[in-house]
């Protein structure tokens, strides 16, 4: 046992039922709900980031979402200020904070801390997006690995903003963000799980092609309820172009490339093109996640097979969770 106030990590790759099970645990459990997604802190981004319906608001209101407008970048470190008040503001009640979501940064981030990174520079990030354009993300990614091959293990090759902010670090400051971390480390703050009774769960399909066909299937859904609607709002606002991270978001960046005509590499695209190009994105995202999840460590998992959250399996994967963190169940 431990007298330090417990926190619960709730993760998973997109599509895998972490909002249902999240929702489902307040009805066993004291908890409140904090976001841990890089998309669903924009606000009028409602269909494209699957939002928690308002039902499933009212019922178990997240917090850190609609926080940002679309034109504003948030990053890691702003991720971390804001959960860190969060958690004191939850426990201050005597509640349990139920951090849940799919953006592993972030989640990483609070973990370990952030190393200090050098500001933005417009100049290099212009350049290297320049050169993106020529010659392909991996081309950025090669360089990545020859000057900091631990960081470019960790993002894919055609993670185009990770991508940049790695190699405009190093052009900035000279050194890697390798290096930077590790500083960070050796001069780090107490860490979190010092602090608090971390349990960190992952929930995910067994079998990829059952998260294959939920990737699918809410991507149609997403299309039927106004996506296109959503990013043509989008698109009318002078202030917002796709270099924003908001923008680049899986399936806006798609549609809003529709849109444009083209499919990303110069290409006519049309509506079926389109359609087959955000669920291919969408799973390449859910592969990083899982990436990311499979090197977790301590992390306990859990596997769901139905193709969609049926009452039966939800109560069984509640059991499961509950049982992780110690509370006995009949």
């Amino acid at each position: 046992m431990t007298n330090k106030p417990p926190v619960l990590f709730l993760m998973g790759p997109t599509a895998s039922g972490k909002t249902d099970l999240a929702v489902a645990l307040r009805d066993h459990l004291p908890v409140e709900l904090i976001s841990v997604d890089s998309t669903l802190v924009y606000r009028g981004m409602d269909i494209g980031t699957a939002k928690p319906s308002p039902a499933e608001l009212e019922r178990a209101p997240h917090r850190l979402i609609d926080i940002r407008d679309p034109a504003q970048p948030y990053s890691a470190a702003d991720f971390v200020a804001d959960a860190e008040r969060e958690i004191a503001d939850i426990q201050r009640t005597g509640r349990i904070p139920l951090l849940v979501g799919g953006t592993m940064l972030y989640f990483k981030a609070l973990l370990e801390g952030l190393a200090a990174m050098p500001e933005a520079d417009p100049a290099i990030r212009a350049d290297i997006e320049r050169q993106a354009a020529e010659h392909g993300w991996p081309y950025i990614h090669r360089q990545l690995e020859a000057v900091d091959p631990d960081t470019a293990a960790e993002i894919h090759p055609n993670h185009s903003q990770r991508l940049s902010r790695a190699l405009e670090v190093y052009r900035a400051s000279g050194k890697t963000m390798s290096e930077l971390r590790r500083e960070q480390r050796d001069s780090a703050a107490p860490d979190f799980q010092e602090r608090f009774s971390v349990t960190q769960i992952a929930i995910a399909p067994r079998d990829r092609s059952v998260l294959h066909q939920r990737i699918a299937q809410r991507f149609d859904i997403m299309l039927e309820r106004g996506l296109l609607d959503e990013v043509q709002a989008l698109r009318a606002r002078s202030d917002l172009h796709p270099a924003l991270p908001a923008i680049r978001a899986v399936g806006y960046r798609q549609v809003w490339e529709y849109f444009d005509g083209l499919d990303g590499v110069g290409e006519a695209v049309s509506p079926d093109r389109m359609r087959e190009r955000g669920i291919i994105a969408t799973r390449q995202l859910a592969k990083r996640q899982v990436t990311w999840l499979r090197g977790w460590p301590g992390l306990k998992w859990i596997y769901t097979q139905r193709e969609s959250g049926q009452a039966l399996e939800l109560q069984e994967i509640v059991k499961s969770t509950l049982n992780y963190m110690g509370i006995k169940t009949i």
